[in-house]
């Protein structure tokens, strides 16, 4: 797994439902647990590793765009364990966006952050009330298009 300079916390998943986060950082999230690893600094890119498991390295051997793209999320959605699909609610007390908030990418946001609470508590983990945050920025003027290209 590639280090995350980022571990969980309610701060850090709230942040991400706030749109406060760029949906790169928010796919780097993901990527990293679910075993991608950095190119290097010239591409950008993420690559299957070693730790990325085999349907996941198969489908989409160049780490998939989660927010950005239907296929992705929906692939991460179904891999949520039965157990933990309520985990979004059940732990951070998230009842959806409202009716003007509903926009594919910020839905995808939610089904990433779920997805996080799943692997921690896959991985036996509690979820910290406060952790290491980056800069936030403002939430995008338009909530249905991501215009940063910084990785924050």
């Amino acid at each position: 797994m590639a280090p995350d300079p980022y571990p969980l916390s309610r701060a850090l998943l709230e942040a991400v439902l706030a749109d406060r986060l760029s949906d790169r950082f928010v796919c780097e999230l993901v990527w990293s647990r679910l075993g991608y690893v950095p190119e290097g600094a010239v591409s950008g890119g993420w690559r299957a590793g070693a730790a990325t498991p085999a349907d996941w390295a198969e489908a989409y051997p160049v780490a998939p765009e989660l927010i950005a793209e239907r296929p992705p999320s929906v692939r991460l959605t179904r891999s949520i364990p039965a157990p933990h699909k309520q985990l979004l609610k059940e732990q951070l007390g998230f009842t959806g966006y409202r009716i003007g908030e509903l926009y594919p990418r910020r839905t995808r946001r939610a089904t990433a952050v779920n997805w996080l609470l799943a692997h921690l508590a896959g991985l036996g983990e509690r979820l910290p009330e406060q952790g290491e945050l980056p800069p936030l920025r403002d939430p995008p003027a338009s909530p249905a298009t991501e215009t940063s290209s910084a990785p924050l």
